[in-house]
Parts: structure tokens; C-alpha cells; sequence
């Protein structure tokens, strides 16, 4: 495996981090997001990854990010007849959002994109370092 190849898996490791950290400040600025109606609330996204596998070399491998999919957990249901978006039943719909778990999927997103810059800067440092090995 090459320096470029090992360059490639990490910048498209650090592509789809960045779709997730993304996905996650979506789902977290909505988490509060009433509706009365179910249809029209917001619901919790995730990326979907997968792994792409390139020849024996490395070449073409790296992560794809294939979709980002709606969460299927119910909605949250509160009997609130007094909010201005209360339906004829009294009752408001808040997206399926997990804060918490959002937090931490934030955090564990946010490790593993600095762990990819912290490879890119070792490649770097390390192609730096043939190179002046060759000129002696």
C-alpha cells in the first residue's frame, strides 16, 4: 500500500465524518421541532457507511457513504391541548432525537475525523522525510 492509497482511505474516512457530524448538528437543531402532525414531524437521520475494497494494493479502497436514512423509532407524544400546534386531540409530535445519544455519536464522529487529519499529517511527514532522503 502507498502513501497516495493511504492518503485516499483517510480523506475519504474524513469525507464521511464530516457527513455525519453534519447529520448530527441536523438532528440536534431539530430535536425540539413540534408538529400536530405526525407526517410533517422531523425524524432522525443516519448516514449509512460501507466499507469500498480496491484491488490487493489499496488502490480504490476507502469509505463510501451510501445514504442517509430516516430513523424508523416512533415519534415522541405529548399531551399538550394549550400548544399552538396541539392537534384536534391536544396532542404534539417531537422528532425521535436523542440528544444524548446524538452527543455522543458527535464526540465518536469528531475523534475519528481527527484521527484521519492526524494520519494525512503523518503520511505527509513521512513522504517528507523520503524525499529528503533521497537528495542525500
Amino acid at each position: 500500500m502507498t502513501f497516495r492509497h493511504i492518503s485516499q482511505i483517510a480523506g475519504s474516512a474524513m469525507n464521511a465524518q464530516s457527513v455525519r457530524l453534519n447529520t448530527v448538528a441536523s438532528n440536534l437543531a431539530n430535536a425540539q421541532s413540534a408538529s400536530g402532525v405526525e407526517g410533517d414531524t422531523y425524524r432522525a437521520r443516519k448516514p449509512v457507511f460501507a466499507a469500498v475494497m480496491g484491488d490487493g494494493s489499496g488502490a480504490g479502497s476507502g469509505v463510501q457513504v451510501l445514504d442517509v436514512v430516516q430513523s424508523t423509532e416512533p415519534l415522541r407524544r405529548a399531551h399538550e391541548p394549550g400548544h399552538p400546534l396541539a392537534n384536534e386531540d391536544g396532542v404534539v409530535f417531537y422528532p425521535n432525537v436523542n440528544p444524548v445519544a446524538e452527543m455522543t455519536d458527535m464526540m465518536a464522529a469528531s475523534r475519528a475525523f481527527e484521527t484521519n487529519v492526524e494520519v494525512m499529517a503523518r503520511v505527509k511527514t513521512m513522504q517528507q522525510s523520503l524525499l529528503k532522503l533521497g537528495e542525500g
